[in-house]
């Protein structure tokens, strides 16, 4: 339930009571218009209400200003169909202190249109269909405090525009078609306390922008083109307690941008991305307490704001590594399944004599990589809790650390090698159903320079980030998981490269491999089994085979799809929820490893005969064991004669040799 209204809970709705409530606490809501008492005009069109001094025409069918009795003190003409004002058209009435006019397309306002409304407090223009206003148009509006021009084709104002608004208190020109901004844009207007300029197309800042808005305490920059802020844009800013440049197109801001702001209590950096962010960027800001991001990440950077959001990444959030509680229990259950379903399968295949060697070890090494994404996520788990609680001390400090980019390291070894490696053994199992009669198929040395080139390969792929890290950037540590599997579009050249080469080329290559290689293999399988006169057996074991095939495909699909999408998506500059990114990560990538074991040893008909000869074996060797026990026993009990024991001793030993299997 969103009980803020913006998007944030009940405990941190702390911005709504800031500068925005505490400004409209002071000055009131001015469309909203009391009217109260009887009324104190003398003259006034029937159409219109009227208590006191203050007049309401809205919707009303005017077509021009109406005639009124001079003391009227507030005219509200509001939804007419006035399309503009002419020179003194308010001249007579000098006690109008709120004038509202929106909603009227007014094209066109001579320049002495508001001459003498020396008391004139509040004016509203906004959504009428104004392309220019003429230097010097406010120039007797020496009282006024609100000016609302929102909703207007205005392209361009020059500082002249705003001569004789010496007390104008609150500016607003929300949704306009501004594409810059004068020079000293508060040159005439001393007092100006907060400006909003949201929703217009202002494209560039200077360092002399808001050089004279010594009083500003509020600006709105929100949903426009800047791409550029120089350094000192904001460093005349003193008072300034609000600042919301979000939905911008800023590539990149200055590391003292802000140096200057040591009032600011909140600052709206959304959407923008920030390659250069530091510590050192907000730190000066040591009043802030509402600090809004792109990137959870970001918010490693200013540590000492009380409340950053977004308040997760998906993955971690302020108070822990892994925010979510699922993630929590997934991480340990699949690092402890991936861990021993491998381990265990490299001692059977050790213990367990296999006809083809070579095939045992490429598999054995298969299961030392898996067990690498093991590894990794046990110690994802291990500092889940050492940083639980308290996640948002060391965020930073995590991410950058050694530890960090070692376990990315260790978490792209295995699954480039692990994808290597399941490559290789599709090829070698394609040429053994395929071409069954070819010589083609490596022997143990080929198989062994194989399996150590892959090696090889997959540790030079997770390590090259590391060579150049000016190019690369922290290339594992861009999230809590240290998994570089995301990226925005404007990150790091070098990582969002580097990461799209490996996983849309080739681990997308090896996937279709895969896939193209076991379709293949059923064909052929089918084919071979229709031409056999044992239809009934072939057709079992053609179910068998399918369902094996399926099983191996499936899984690599349900690792890797996910992977593919989140990176294609990302080429088309869709942004990416980070939630989806963490259940990937946790849940789908490492899911190749945990099957594995199963899908190329566990469940093998060789596997399964072995297993069976064993534990029968072992069965028969309890039962004899039993049985001589007891046979020993009664014969001790029932003659001591040596003779007889040594007879019976030998008919039980010459039973079990003749039963025992031969190995």
């Amino acid at each position: 339930m969103d009980d803020c209204g913006n998007g944030a809970d009940e405990e941190n709705c702390g911005d709504t009571s800031g500068w925005a409530t505490l400004f409209g606490t002071v000055h009131g809501d001015a469309n909203n218009v009391a009217l109260t008492q009887e009324c104190l005009l003398s003259q006034y069109p029937q159409r219109c209400e009227c208590k006191e001094t203050e007049l309401e025409c809205i919707n009303a069918g005017l077509k021009s200003v109406p005639t009124v009795s001079s003391n009227v003190t507030l005219l509200s003409l509001k939804k007419n169909n006035i399309h503009s004002l002419s020179d003194k058209v308010f001249i007579k009435y000098t006690e109008l202190k709120k004038i509202f006019l929106q909603h009227n397309c007014i094209r066109h306002i001579s320049r002495k249109a508001f001459l003498g409304l020396h008391n004139l407090q509040i004016l509203y223009l906004n959504h009428n269909c104004i392309t220019t206003l003429r230097p010097g148009v406010f120039k007797d509006l020496h009282h006024l405090t609100w000016l609302i021009l929102d909703g207007n084709p205005i392209t361009r104002i020059s500082q002249r525009l705003f001569t004789g608004l010496n007390s104008l208190f609150f500016l607003s020109m929300v949704n306009n078609y501004l594409e810059a901004l004068p020079k000293h844009m508060c040159a005439q207007m001393p007092q100006l306390n907060w400006m909003d300029l949201e929703g217009n197309g202002i494209k560039y800042l200077t360092n002399s922008t808001f050089l004279s808005c010594d009083s500003l305490t509020v600006l709105f920059l929100p949903r426009n083109q800047i791409d550029f802020v120089p350094e000192k844009t904001f460093s005349s800013l003193k008072n300034l307690g609000e600042l919301d440049l979000s939905s911008n197109m800023i590539m990149e801001l200055p590391p003292h941008i802000f140096k200057d702001l040591k009032l600011l209590q909140k600052l709206d950096l959304e959407r923008i991305e920030i390659p250069s962010i530091n510590t050192q960027m907000f730190q000066p800001m040591k009043n802030l307490s509402h600090i809004y991001f792109k990137n959870f990440r970001y918010c490693s950077y200013a540590s000492h704001v009380r409340i950053c959001m977004p308040l997760t990444d998906g993955i971690s959030s302020f108070e822990d590594l892994l925010a979510n509680n699922i993630l929590r229990i997934f991480v340990w259950v699949i690092a402890s399944l991936t861990c021993f379903g491998n381990l265990f399968v490299i001692g059977m295949r050790s213990f367990i004599k296999a006809e083809n060697m070579t095939h045992a070890t490429s598999i054995k090494i298969l299961c030392c990589a898996d067990c690498l994404m093991g590894v990794y996520l046990f110690f994802v788990g291990f500092f889940d809790l050492k940083y639980r609680g308290q996640y948002q001390k060391y965020a930073l400090l995590w991410m950058e650390s050694l530890q960090c980019r070692l376990l990315g390291f260790l978490a792209m070894l295995s699954t480039e090698v692990s994808v290597l490696l399941l490559t290789y053994l599709t090829l070698e199992k394609f040429l053994a159903v395929v071409f069954p009669f070819s010589n083609i198929r490596p022997g143990k040395w080929q198989t062994s320079v194989i399996l150590i080139c892959i090696w090889i390969v997959g540790f030079f792929i997770a390590v090259i980030p590391f060579w150049k890290e000016d190019y690369f950037g922290n290339f594992y540590g861009k999230n809590g998981v240290c998994f570089p599997l995301y990226y925005d579009q404007t990150e790091d050249i070098g990582s969002k490269g580097y990461s799209l080469g490996i996983f849309l080329g080739v681990n997308l290559l090896a996937f279709l491999i895969i896939v193209f290689s076991y379709t293949i293999m059923f064909c052929s399988i089918q084919k071979t089994a229709l031409q056999t006169s044992e239809v009934r057996n072939n057709t079992g074991r053609e179910a068998a085979v399918a369902n094996r095939f399926f099983f191996i495909v499936f899984s690599d699909a349900i690792c890797w799809i996910p992977v593919f999408v989140i990176k294609i998506l990302s080429l088309f500059r869709v942004e990416i929820p980070e939630a989806i990114t963490s259940w990937v990560v946790i849940c789908f990538l490492p899911v190749n490893s945990a099957l594995n074991p199963i899908l190329y040893t566990l469940t093998t008909s060789f596997f399964k005969d072995k297993l069976k000869q064993l534990l029968h074996k072992h069965q028969r060797k309890s039962i004899f064991r039993t049985k001589k026990k007891r046979l020993s026993t009664s014969i001790v009990r029932a003659d001591d004669s040596s003779s007889l024991k040594l007879g019976i001793l030998n008919k039980i030993n010459l039973e079990e040799n003749i039963v025992k299997p031969v190995s």
